[in-house]
């Protein structure tokens, strides 16, 4: 088969990869019909995420239909058409028990090397480091599903893939952030970066009832979806970030903040920054933090720090003094996939979201090694890139970009 393969720092390829088997009793073979670069996988591409290996198979937010099922799969059968989770979880263990499935006990073959990192592991995911399983991803035209009988979404006759590909990662990930928040009518909810999860965020804000919604970004196309989903926007490189909400709070600061961006922040003007960069480049740190200071200085006190931004290793300066004395709550972690999947799933048959705004490109799954370089630079408009293998435009139509 033919899959996008890492070989590096900004090495993506397009070549041939193993054709995956069933491996275990309660395996799923998917044939993908459509899959998505994330953010996070920005972070692989740029080489900041520890334990990749050359002809790793990338990605995982994909969909497609069931082509095989192991001898103990009862829960699926050949045709269904399923979303799967990027987080693999088994529905046994004390974690899942307990519905955190991103933090399964038993998901991740290499648990005991992220353990060593970490303390203990999270749930094995797709497409995502050898310390998460090294689990091939589904950038590719078919994929292995371990403890498929559990991590799937069966998708209802009639949805589209466009409205149903992203209940396997970004939808549920806006969601689970806006949750955390536990949003009030009282409430301004800012969320730092409007990219696709945080176009997520802000519409699930709205959904659940905030007052005010602010979104926070520098690229013009993705404020301009925000405003048109209610937000209020600022523009970082015009604007004070901190001057601008207290502005809109009375000087009392926003009730929630939300970090979408996680360990690439792109401020470029404040001194902080610099430090993180230089810090980062001497390999004396991994992340860059900008917007968790930033956050922790405007929050109100007694409020809420959501993270759904992906954080790899270490942060540096930190003002956790500032934090503790304004009482601030932190809620961060994977997302829990299948414990909104049903409700958002029944949200978009009823029309109340549509996840498929947030789409301005899709192409054929060859074309993704550029397309890696369009999303990162955020070129041509880019807000999100759906892939499909043997994807042909229909004639007459703009090659890759969605009107």
């Amino acid at each position: 088969m033919k899959a996008l393969r890492w070989h590096g720092k900004h090495d993506i390829r397009h070549e041939t990869a193993p054709d995956p088997v069933i491996e275990a009793p309660r395996d799923a073979i998917v044939k993908v019909s459509s899959c998505a670069i994330c953010g996070s996988d920005l972070h692989l591409f740029d080489g900041f995420m520890k334990g990749m290996k050359s002809g790793d198979v990338m990605g995982h937010e994909f969909m497609g239909e069931v082509v095989e099922v192991g001898k103990d799969n009862k829960a699926l059968r050949p045709g269904d058409r399923v979303v799967i989770p990027f987080t693999i979880f088994c529905g046994e263990c004390e974690q899942c028990r307990l519905r955190n499935f991103s933090l399964c006990e038993r998901s991740n073959p290499n648990a005991a090397l992220a353990s060593k990192l970490f303390g203990h592991t999270g749930a094995g995911l797709f497409g995502y480091t050898h310390l998460t399983g090294g689990y091939p991803g589904g950038q590719a035209e078919y994929v292995r599903v371990p403890f498929a009988d559990t991590t799937h979404i069966k998708v209802p006759a009639g949805m589209s893939d466009e409205q149903a590909l992203f209940l396997g990662d970004i939808l549920p990930t806006g969601w689970q952030a806006a949750m955390q928040c536990e949003i009030q009518p009282s409430d301004t909810v800012a969320v730092w970066g409007a990219g696709p999860v945080g176009q997520m965020a802000i519409r699930s804000a709205v959904i659940m009832g905030a007052r005010q919604v602010v979104a926070i970004d520098n690229v013009p196309e993705r404020l301009a979806m925000a405003v048109r989903a209610g937000a209020i926007s600022i523009n970082f490189d015009d604007e004070s970030v901190v001057e601008r909400l207290n502005e809109l709070t009375q000087g009392k600061g926003p009730e929630k903040c939300i970090d979408a961006v996680g360990m690439e922040s792109h401020a470029t003007r404040s001194l902080d920054s610099v430090y993180d960069r230089i810090k980062q480049a001497a390999l004396l740190e991994t992340d860059r933090p900008h917007v968790l200071r930033e956050m922790i200085y405007v929050c109100r006190p007694g409020g809420i720090l959501s993270i759904p931004g992906v954080y790899g290793g270490l942060v540096d300066k930190i003002p956790f003094g500032a934090s503790m004395n304004k009482g601030l709550t932190w809620r961060m972690g994977q997302t829990h996939v299948n414990r909104w999947a049903d409700d958002l799933l029944l949200r978009i048959a009823e029309g109340q979201i549509d996840p498929s705004f947030v789409i301005t490109h899709t192409v054929a799954l060859e074309q993704g090694p550029e397309m890696y370089q369009t999303f990162r630079d955020k070129q041509d408009g880019c807000i999100k890139v759906v892939m499909k293998p043997g994807y042909r435009p229909a004639a007459g139509a703009a090659t890759g970009t969605n009107p």
